[in-house]
């Protein structure tokens, strides 16, 4: 069981018979009132988000989802391509179905395939990918004083804010959870 006050972004939880993920959410308490925990959530199944609030300490079954590890192939009539590893048989998966996951998908990746009673229904990516810059302003000098950031497009097609000394063919590490730019990969 999961209690909300456990609740972190990308928890699943089992929510009127549905799993569903967290993507949001805010614990508040009031003056003379009860805590309690606002929470955005999105439907694996459904792919809708949904925002609900709830008593702190309600507790929720954890969603019964099992996890296989697949590459990424191809993309192709608008179906990504992932490969089982074991059994190598090839899954399509819809652009709703990867979400914002498809903007850092890079052919052969590993990722992980979560399944809920044998349907496919998301991608998690690795926490960190590290992938090439392929479009960015260059940097000029003394841009680097002010710690500001300028936009770079990836390998991918995904875009990042970067920072000023970040040049095209350089490969960075990026968090896939914040589609944030972490380092420079040497």
């Amino acid at each position: 069981m999961i209690a909300t006050n456990d609740f972190r972004r990308g928890t699943k939880i089992e929510y009127k018979g549905e799993p569903y993920e967290v993507i949001e959410f805010q614990h508040v308490k009031m003056g003379r009132g009860g805590a309690f925990v606002r929470a955005k959530m999105k439907g694996l199944k459904s792919g809708k988000v949904i925002e609900d609030t709830f008593n702190s300490g309600d507790k929720f079954p954890k969603a019964n989802l099992d996890a296989r590890q697949m590459q990424y192939l191809y993309f192709q009539d608008g179906y990504y391509y992932l490969m089982d590893m074991e059994s190598y048989e090839q899954l399509p998966m819809t652009e709703e179905q990867l979400g914002d996951s498809k903007q850092f998908l890079k052919e052969n990746m590993m990722v992980t395939v979560l399944f809920h009673k044998e349907k496919s229904l998301a991608v998690e990516l690795p926490i960190f990918v590290e992938l090439a810059v392929t479009e960015t302003d260059p940097g000029f000098k003394g841009d680097t004083a002010s710690g500001g950031n300028k936009p770079a497009v990836l390998e991918t097609g995904a875009t990042v804010k970067v920072p000023f000394h970040i040049n095209e063919g350089d490969v960075i590490k990026v968090d896939t959870r914040t589609f944030e730019y972490i380092e420079r990969v040497k």
